[in-house]
């Protein structure tokens, strides 16, 4: 097939290219210029006023396949990150079983096959069923086809088996992706630690919870050599420490998810007795949306500033969406007693762009790289840029359209968003897989 995207307006991080130049696209290649003319296309796109930006990548999605289906699959996870811009996904291993052996990483690679054409490249587990205490095979996890090693969920709390861990994946030459949490310090925390937690009776969790395992992270890795990257950062000290960490050439990169840098604890909807809203489905024991609870919680005005800061001077590397669906049910119940987690990956680019671009934080260059390039690197795929000869994985981009986000229109299972009703900048309207259109109505 050929395709020709005319009038866009090309960013390329890999080469700091942005200019207005047409994009030829042949038997999912991308080609010199002028590879055939437009009467030749197959498919003829007008991107004028947009974007043509390499395929958007997440180091951090939740698909639930295996064994939890009833809220995502990967066939309805990948059709939410096409629609998102997304042509590359990293899912994370807390599923049911754990990817924590070859046979899983095979099941959900088999599946991935048989979705909507978007790359999805597993990430498989630390420890045996995510129970902290048997150290997986890397090397033959390595084989099966995984990109990183994760303990998403929870931090593998015995240091010295993380260590090991780290020690297989710096002689393998892959990534630990680590979520940092003190699990000792959360002690049955659901949101921050402040003033809201208090009026709602509810436990808080602080920012030490996770600043405490970032810095031994850091130090882990520093004594391994192993390449360190750091989820959804969401505290001040956590910028600091990965700015430090840096400076004394530490391998680490770090992660900052669009609602840790765009809400905070302020955000959070309170939810009355006398409350018209949804009156009908909200649950009795209901307390405040739980479509505010994540983990990390949404934090202060001061830690989403340095988070800002933190991506604004390069500091912090990537922004990814830790998509995490889950159903109505599961939500509709206590702050206390519903599960962590939203979903990301079809508002992530135009929060982004709102908050970050329009907000004059980053340029539409620094965008391009922390959700395609930086990620590409981080976990050394040939992607994240639109050079001659490579596979074409391509987004364009309304820059222009306002709109409001609509829960209801999501590709994905999940519909636990707070982002419902907010008024947006910035639309994906074309996502290109291999040379493949996969979501788009040019």
């Amino acid at each position: 097939m050929r395709i020709l995207v005319e009038n866009g307006r090309l960013l390329d991080p890999s080469r700091e290219l942005d200019v207005q130049e047409s994009l030829w696209i042949e038997d999912g290649i991308i080609c010199e210029k002028q590879a055939f003319s437009a009467n030749q296309a197959d498919r003829l796109i007008d991107a004028a006023g947009g974007w043509v930006v390499p395929g958007l990548i997440d180091l951090h999605v939740h698909f639930r396949d295996p064994g939890l289906e009833y809220k995502e699959t990967i066939e309805t996870g990948c059709l939410a990150a096409a629609h998102g811009g997304y042509t590359t996904v990293c899912p994370m291993p807390n599923t049911k079983p754990s990817t924590d052996c070859p046979e899983v990483v095979k099941e959900v690679l088999d599946k991935a096959s048989a979705a909507c054409g978007v790359h999805v490249l597993p990430v498989g587990a630390v420890t045996v069923g995510q129970k902290g205490e048997q150290p997986t095979d890397v090397a033959a996890l390595k084989a099966a086809g995984i990109v990183a090693i994760s303990e998403d969920g929870k931090s593998v709390m015995n240091a010295q088996l993380y260590r090991e861990a780290m020690e297989k994946a710096a002689k393998l030459g892959i990534v630990v992706l680590a979520h940092c949490e003190d699990k000792n310090l959360v002690n049955g925390g659901v949101m921050n630690e402040d003033e809201h937690a208090r009026e709602l009776g509810l436990k808080g969790i602080t920012n030490s919870v996770e600043d405490i395992i970032v810095a031994r992270d850091i130090m882990l890795s520093h004594d391994t050599g192993a390449k360190l990257h750091l989820c959804h950062c969401s505290t001040e000290d956590s910028v600091m420490m990965v700015e430090l960490a840096k400076q004394k050439h530490v391998k680490v990169t770090a992660e900052v998810c669009p609602h840790h840098f765009t809400l905070t604890s302020d955000d959070i909807r309170k939810i009355a007795p006398e409350m018209d809203v949804e009156k009908n489905v909200i649950a009795a024991d209901a307390d405040a949306d739980t479509n505010f609870k994540m983990n990390p919680p949404l934090r202060t005005k001061k830690d989403v500033e340095a988070l800002r800061t933190g991506l604004r001077d390069n500091i912090m590397d990537v922004i990814s969406t830790d998509h995490a669906p889950h159903t109505f049910a599961d939500k509709n119940t206590s702050m206390k007693n519903a599960p962590f987690g939203i979903v990301g990956l079809e508002t992530a680019a135009c929060l982004t762009y709102t908050e970050l671009v329009l907000g004059g934080y980053l340029t539409p260059m620094q965008m391009a790289e922390k959700m395609s390039y930086n990620p590409a690197k981080i976990i050394g795929i040939d992607k994240g840029d639109i050079q001659k000869g490579k596979k074409a994985d391509v987004v364009i981009f309304d820059p222009k359209e306002t709109y409001k986000i609509d829960k209801n229109t999501f590709a994905s299972k999940g519909r636990n968003t707070p982002f419902d009703g907010r008024e947006v900048t910035g639309r994906v309207k074309v996502t290109i897989c291999d040379g493949n259109i996969v979501y788009g109505e040019n």
